[in-house]
């Protein structure tokens, strides 16, 4: 051995919680470890030291949170906790785990590499920030988690938004945008790294520009990614609003911007959402729905709604339950209210019993599964293109998504090899030819040249 040579830097294991903002935060702070020179590792069993970047959103990403923090401890790890958790319960955690050698907060994991530096010294760091300034650009090393074919990118931080049950700005600070040339900078990275599909995230998209701009700039940044060799881009939380014509002419005009559009609407009913700070919603939420389809057409429609808010009577409910009835959305997620400490939603009067919200959350998804059943059997006999995502080589079954289906939030493709056993590796945009549907998924096959020809041939043939 060369006495001369340092040694070797340890390997640091990571967990990931919580939302694909996170995930992006954890790419980079592999990123730079990996550039420093230590070992990273999604194993924990490989490392002495382990990075949780955690959520802290409402209870339940709290609770896992917490739950992870716990076992890792329990095996004998020191950990250096991250995120959102960390941000919001610094004190508490160095308090009351041991095996915390450092807090690091939204704002802060750009000194990953300087932290563990210390905790490897010997010291217990507290690296949070108190107001969250900080956003990453195209130079922070990156060490991506999703498979080659997908990636986030965060075009801003923060929101400026204060919705009365949500903690987000309070843990990441107002939103702060990237400019355009640095989106574009790291969307052609991305592009020559095999990128298909790339997800465009922050907390109000529709809102991108406004800090640095004066106004919102969403509508010249997707054209301006119209340029760049990537064949999907989705754009993730779209507040209605900000769905300016102008801005869905851009989803109906760059080619490669999918007609998807992730509303989180929260609820209906106009007391309800000027009770969660939502009045510039209230009144118009019905109408925009209606200009967006017919602006675009093809517009496939998720959003998220809150059940059990403080106040939210019977009434209320059966507005939002109608509301879903009628605009039959594609994609519908539903959470019961969490109390947020430090939110003013966690000090409104009339609370909704949890037994009562477990119900009413129950009783929207039953409403909601024959219609995103009807949403996706409405795809049965056309072809569209795939991005197959898993192989099996015994029976060459795959699956993928279509551009319906966002990453991790939608359904699948179940996909089966076309005529002669054509089939397509992982990574790639296939067409298939949808023969079946449930209430999430989509079944299909792989359509070879001929048949496509076929198909286009019937498709202008005269009727007899």
């Amino acid at each position: 051995m060369d006495m001369t040579q340092p040694p070797a830097k340890p390997t640091v294991a990571f967990a990931h919680l919580g939302c694909e903002k996170n995930r992006v935060d954890t790419e980079h702070m592999l990123g730079l470890l990996a550039e420093a020179g230590y070992g990273v590792s999604a194993d924990e069993s490989e490392a002495a030291v382990v990075v949780v970047n955690t959520c802290s959103f409402i209870q339940d990403a709290r609770e896992e949170s917490v739950r992870t923090l716990v076992e890792l401890a329990e095996q004998g790890k020191e950990l250096i906790i991250a995120g959102c958790l960390a941000q919001h319960f610094q004190e508490e955690l160095l308090d009351s785990l041991p095996e915390a050698k450092a807090i690091v907060g939204t704002g802060d994991y750009q000194h990953i590499v300087s932290v563990l530096e210390r905790v490897e010294a010997g010291e217990r760091v507290n690296q949070v920030s108190a107001v969250p300034t900080f956003v990453a650009d195209e130079h922070l090393p990156r060490y991506r988690t999703t498979s080659e074919a997908v990636a986030y990118l965060k075009v801003a931080e923060g929101c400026d938004y204060r919705c009365a049950f949500c903690i987000i700005p309070h843990l990441r600070g107002d939103q702060r945008s990237r400019p355009i040339e640095s989106i574009l900078a790291e969307a052609r990275q991305l592009a020559a790294q095999g990128v298909q599909e790339l997800v465009l995230i922050s907390q109000i998209t529709t809102n991108y520009g406004l800090d640095l701009y004066g106004r919102p700039q969403l509508a010249e940044l997707l054209r301006a990614l119209g340029a760049v060799e990537i064949p999907w881009i989705r754009v993730h939380y779209a507040y209605p609003t900000g769905l300016t014509s102008e801005v869905l002419a851009a989803y109906r005009e760059v080619p490669n911007v999918l007609p998807y559009l992730d509303l989180p609407l929260q609820h209906s009913h106009p007391d309800v959402l000027r009770a969660m700070n939502r009045p510039w919603q209230a009144g118009v939420t019905g109408g925009l729905l209606q200009r967006i389809r017919q602006e675009l057409p093809e517009a496939v429609l998720r959003t998220t709604f809150i059940v059990g808010f403080p106040g939210e009577t019977e009434e209320h409910f059966k507005h939002l339950l109608a509301f879903v009835a009628e605009q039959r959305f594609d994609h519908v997620g539903v959470f019961t209210f969490s109390p947020e400490e430090g939110t003013p939603a966690a000090e409104l009067p009339d609370p909704v019993p949890a037994e009562v919200a477990a119900q009413r959350k129950d009783r929207l998804m039953a409403l909601q599964q024959p219609i995103a059943a009807e949403r996706n059997a409405a795809w049965v006999g056309r072809i569209v293109d795939v991005l197959i995502e898993q192989e099996n080589p015994s029976t060459g079954a795959m699956l993928g998504r279509c551009a319906r289906f966002a990453p991790e939030v939608d359904g699948e493709v179940r996909v089966m090899p076309g005529e002669g056993g054509l089939c397509a590796a992982p990574g790639t945009l296939v067409p298939v030819r949808i023969t079946a549907a449930d209430t999430y998924d989509l079944i299909g096959e792989v359509v070879g040249a001929k048949a496509m020809v076929g198909d286009a041939l019937a498709a202008h043939r005269p009727a007899s």
